[in-house]
């Protein structure tokens, strides 16, 4: 018995230590540009079943409970929570962002599409817009050497001034994508999503239509990181990881006793 208690112990403590790695990652990325929140989710172990309700005990009579007993915890899943970030104004013409559902897509380098909430966009030596990394946004917007003036409207739409013409020049319109289950997307390095099988397939549309969130140019979303919640979060993980250690010290002193008095 005594050993079974460190061992659901122990599960408590990994559970915890992951928690614990969920919120260090939460708090490092509280300046990252579109970061989203994750919550660890977690669920209990399989139950040893002593005595099953109902089962008889006597000829006449049943057990009206069961003896089940848990064998401990475990992190089931991280659900990253899609709360909008605040708009932080830049002023820079490509810093976009999305105040609604909704994702920019972009293109790896394998071909490969990716998702973002982080629009800190600028322009390579072509003049197609890129995000930090680099990779084109689609899309593809380029943007003319002699333009001037760029401007990007709530719907995407994007238009610019070209020197030696008096009109304003439509560039082209960027386009967003929302999914039936953003939740399922799954979460890569360089602040980008990946589309999965629980995601659904991306739907690309206008910004503004659909349900997807409009653009606004000149700002850039910040993390939806809540320092004060993650504090709270973390201390609630300690006491859970203080509590956990002192059942194994607990039950190691039990087994002393028993080993040195029986």
């Amino acid at each position: 018995m005594t050993n079974a208690a460190l061992h659901v112990a122990r599960t408590g403590l990994d559970a915890q230590n992951s928690r614990m790695q969920v919120i260090a990652n939460n708090l490092a990325n509280v300046n990252t540009t579109g970061f989203k929140r994750d919550r660890a989710n977690f669920e209990s172990l399989d139950y040893q079943q002593i005595t099953a309700p109902g089962a008889p005990s006597s000829d006449a009579n049943k057990y009206a409970t069961g003896l089940n007993l848990g064998t401990g915890v475990k992190i089931m899943a991280t659900s990253r929570i899609d709360t909008q970030g605040s708009l932080q104004t830049t002023d820079r013409s490509l810093d976009l962002a999305i105040s609604g559902q909704g994702f920019f897509q972009v293109t790896k380098p394998d071909g490969t599409a990716a998702y973002t909430r982080d629009g800190s966009f600028s322009t390579n030596a072509d003049g197609t817009v890129v995000t930090s990394d680099g990779l084109p946004l689609q899309p593809q917007i380029q943007i003319p050497a002699n333009a001037t003036n760029v401007t990007i409207a709530t719907d995407g739409t994007v238009s610019a001034a070209l020197q030696g013409q008096s009109n304003t020049t439509t560039l082209g319109k960027i386009q967003t994508v929302r999914f039936q289950n953003a939740s399922g997307l799954q979460a890569e390095s360089g602040d980008l999503l990946i589309e999965t099988a629980a995601s659904g397939a991306p739907q690309v549309g206008d910004a503004g239509t659909d349900g997807r969130g409009t653009i606004t140019q000149g700002s850039l979303e910040a993390s939806n990181v809540d320092i004060t919640q993650e504090l709270v979060d973390m201390i609630e993980t300690q006491r859970a990881y203080e509590v956990n250690s002192k059942v194994i010290k607990g039950t190691d002193e039990m087994l002393q006793t028993a080993n040195q008095q029986l």
